[in-house]
């Protein structure tokens, strides 16, 4: 794929919008494809990410489905208030969105912390969740070298926002370096570059600390109590823990099946789009 694959060439093939709404008072930002009357889908990105995560998903999700790629509070273009960001806090940020979007139930859809986020709702709303995604998920794994990794990458990168600081972040994603395309290294570029952003950063990294992160991790009874149908989706490659964590967390909840993806990293959903697109819409529709 080439360097200069451009995010218009992902959304040009639709319509798509956006926006901002108040969540609680938090200004949160997002990027929208469908309409009102479709299946609800929210899309949560990852540690230090944002909703371009998804630019190579939300048209043909939103073909489908009513779809929103958000940025957590603390990332992206959010409002970014500073206190340490705990699994409760964006718990609380995806209720307050799901209100201003009057939506009452919605597909839930994470990568990496959006899965521990997503699957932690699915606990404490299960009322509110229709089908639950686990994509490289978050929240059951306590590994210290990948902790410390993603410490040190993030804060190089926000610290001196340098092209080649933010693309050192992003190609530790991924299973093959060259999926880092410029547009992609750019936008985070001009996030990070945010004085906001820079303050809001440790406190986005407490959970890589041994004892936020235990806390914050779910137990095995945890994973057993979510009932929402849920695909956990894992790869070959992924840089932040085996396939058999996914399967332990597919063996643990109850309604849940794996899916490993072949040759991707950290970003399936960015580095094998079509695969990515046909497994997940197929799993949302009931498959």
């Amino acid at each position: 794929m080439s360097a200069h694959h451009s995010f218009w060439a992902d959304l040009r093939a639709g319509s798509f919008s956006q926006g901002y709404l108040d969540a609680a008072g938090i200004r949160t930002r997002y990027l929208h494809a469908g309409t009102r009357g479709k299946p609800p889908l929210i899309l949560i990105h990852g540690t230090g990410g944002h909703a371009e995560a998804y630019t190579r998903n939300l048209i043909a999700h939103g073909e489908h489905f009513d779809t929103y790629a958000i940025d957590l509070v603390g990332h992206g273009w959010s409002d970014k208030p500073l206190a340490p960001y705990e699994i409760p806090v964006y718990v609380e940020h995806l209720r307050a969105v799901l209100d201003a979007l009057g939506i009452t139930r919605a597909h839930l859809s994470g990568e990496s912390l959006g899965g521990w986020v997503a699957a932690r709702f699915a606990l404490e709303h299960p009322q509110r969740v229709d089908r639950l995604v686990l994509n490289t998920t978050g929240g059951a794994t306590f590994d210290l070298a990948v902790m410390e990794r993603i410490k040190t990458l993030s804060t190089a990168a926000v610290e001196n926002p340098s092209w080649d600081t933010i693309k050192a972040r992003l190609e530790w994603l991924m299973a093959d370096p060259a999926v880092v395309t410029d547009d992609l290294i750019a936008c985070r570029q001009a996030i990070y570059a945010q004085p906001a952003m820079r303050a809001a950063m440790p406190h986005i990294l407490c959970l890589q600390e041994p004892d936020i992160r235990r806390r914050n991790n779910l137990t095995d009874a945890q994973w057993a109590a979510i009932r929402a149908p849920t695909l956990v989706l894992w790869t070959d490659k992924d840089p932040t823990g085996a396939v058999s964590v996914g399967e332990r967390i597919a063996g643990l909840i109850p309604h849940a099946r794996l899916e490993v993806m072949q040759r991707c990293g950290h970003w399936p959903q960015f580095e094998d789009a079509p695969r990515f697109n046909a497994l997940h819409i197929g799993f949302l529709q009931g498959g």
